[in-house]
């Protein structure tokens, strides 16, 4: 599996090069600017890139910016997002771009090699990753008014699991509470937010996301 890596920090460039090569990735670019990055995506044609929001030349979010212009130029593209920040405007962008394959990971929450490289796997297959922590964020702003705000205290604990790529089984584990209702509480959740009820776990995550990001 090819992957791009866009990284500014030398020794963080360097150690997700050989945890990723000890995993059996082959990392074809390992560049350090949202120009470099924004080439090596289009042009290397990887499998998965891994995008660090903060970048040169301006340091704010050319990383995020930069990976929603590689998706429009390589419609789904897969992109793991890998920042100590969650840039809410671009985040949302980039997340409710319903071709799937995307992920967003904290690096102060990364705790484990495998996780991670199962992370990278997950979303070059088409699957969302994202951290509880960025899903929190994303909602945080959006849960005091619209129809976020009818949701119920419990509904918004199921909404948080369900945009984290869970399904019924894990939330209702999760939550000590049964898959039926877990089910009762997302047909609530998709009606007041006039979305339609789906059983694919991905679809559901992205429809949900595409919410947050309108």
């Amino acid at each position: 599996m090819r992957v791009v890596i866009g990284e500014d920090l030398f020794l963080l460039r360097d150690g997700l090069v050989r945890l990723l090569e000890a995993h059996g990735f082959e990392v074809v670019a390992a560049v350090a600017s949202a120009p470099e990055l924004l080439r090596a995506l289009t042009e290397l044609e990887p499998d998965v890139g891994i995008v660090d929001v903060r970048l040169p030349p301006s340091f704010t979010d050319d990383g995020l910016r930069v990976a929603i212009e590689a998706r429009r130029a390589r419609p789904g593209l897969p992109l793991l997002v890998l920042s100590q920040y969650v840039e809410q405007l671009y985040a949302r962008e980039l997340l409710a771009d319903q071709a799937g394959g995307i992920g967003y990971l904290l690096k102060d929450r990364v705790f484990s090699d495998d996780a991670f490289a199962d992370a990278v796997r997950a979303v070059a297959a088409g699957g969302t990753v994202l951290d509880p922590e960025v899903v929190s964020r994303l909602l945080a702003k959006r849960i005091r008014s619209g129809p976020l705000a009818t949701l119920t205290p419990r509904e918004r604990e199921v909404l948080s699991l369900m945009a984290e790529g869970r399904s019924n089984a894990a939330i209702a584990a999760r939550l000590f509470v049964t898959e039926k209702a877990v089910s009762k509480h997302a047909a609530g959740i998709f009606a007041k937010l006039d979305l339609a009820l789906s059983e694919d776990d991905n679809r559901r995550v992205l429809a949900v996301l595409a919410y947050l990001g309108a």
